[in-house]
């Protein structure tokens, strides 16, 4: 199963990736993302298959590529 997780030292907190799938993405405080799924902030999570579409388009939407994938 695919693996995704947010590179925040690259992130410019544009709201791409939430915007295009709040179900595993999210912004913190000042508007960066993060994975929200249980482990989002150790590292790389699980995509469930029900969220792996619009976690793609997500990472594609990604203008700095932020958004990582792992398989």
């Amino acid at each position: 199963m695919a693996k995704t997780f947010v590179d925040k030292d690259t992130c410019i907190a544009c709201g791409a990736c939430y915007s295009t799938c709040p179900d595993v993405y999210e912004s913190d405080d000042d508007g960066y993302a993060f994975v929200k799924l249980p482990g989002g902030l150790e590292g790389y999570v699980e995509v469930p298959e029900e969220f792996l579409s619009d976690a793609l388009d997500a990472k594609d939407g990604c203008p700095t590529e932020s958004v990582k994938w792992e398989d």
